[in-house]
């Protein structure tokens, strides 16, 4: 059966010349990308023609986009940050001439700042990835999207590796860009009103779970980085929903002179 790669970017010129030659394996090679201001499209058109353009967001919008331009049988989704070894490839063509399953979970092996996270709950870290091109039903969620699928799922042993959070500025822009979407969804969900209290709560509780409950002390001075990180993102999210909820930047086009 036919595979479609099918590639989310935008501005990953240092990353998607890596990813695309390591989809050689698969039958077409979609980009879909997010009006990147780098090299990214000039790159990824040495390893594939089908690259289009998306003025959407929504992660599931996008991924939903994805699935529509496919023509195989079968859809793997990559990330440009993600990586496929040649025992990895070897399990996805095994599992799609099978075809016992509607779709699969991958083990994904995170690294944050260069440095493999077995612990702070990012171990195994599960992530969908492959499916059958007519189970997937849709992809739901702006960010923390997740798939609807008619069937069964299955896991690969062979980890997918992550090159996520290469720099402290990388992870302070991703919080940028997530944490007001994230605060919005809270907002639209009718979230509680936001008070010191509940910003201080869970600040903490998410740096003892990651730190404590989820032994991210045994990941050493990354772990604790990642600990703090994770913690703070919690805390900026709901410092956007307070923004939200009182309607901080309306009140204060009042005193502008």
């Amino acid at each position: 059966m036919k595979i479609s790669a099918l590639v989310l970017t935008k501005n990953e010129q240092q990353m998607i010349a890596d990813c695309l030659k390591q989809l050689e394996f698969a039958d077409e090679i979609i980009v879909l990308d997010q009006n990147s201001q780098d090299k990214t499209r000039t790159i990824a058109q040495k390893y594939t023609e089908k690259i289009y353009t998306t003025n959407l967001d929504d992660f599931d919008k996008n991924r939903n986009l994805l699935a529509q331009m496919a023509k195989g049988e079968w859809l793997l989704y990559i990330d440009a940050d993600e990586r496929i070894d040649s025992q990895l490839t070897l399990e996805i063509k095994r599992a799609t001439a099978q075809d016992k399953y509607s779709a699969y979970y991958f083990p994904r092996k995170n690294l944050v700042l260069g440095r493999w996270l077995k612990h702070t709950g990012f171990w195994p870290d599960y992530v969908p990835r492959l499916f059958k091109r007519t189970q997937l039903i849709t992809w739901q969620g702006r960010v923390h999207e997740s798939p609807k699928v008619d069937g069964s799922f299955g896991y690969f042993k062979r980890p997918l590796v992550h090159l996520t959070a290469r720099s402290l500025s990388a992870m302070l822009e991703k919080t940028r860009r997530w944490a007001k979407i994230e605060a919005e969804l809270l907002k639209e969900a009718n979230y509680p009103k936001v008070t010191i209290f509940r910003v201080a709560k869970a600040l903490c509780s998410e740096f003892f779970s990651r730190f404590i409950k989820k032994a991210g002390f045994l990941d050493g001075y990354i772990g604790l980085v990642e600990s703090i990180y994770q913690a703070l993102h919690q805390a900026i999210v709901l410092t956007y929903l307070w923004e939200l909820q009182n309607n901080v930047k309306i009140k204060s086009k009042k005193f502008q002179y």
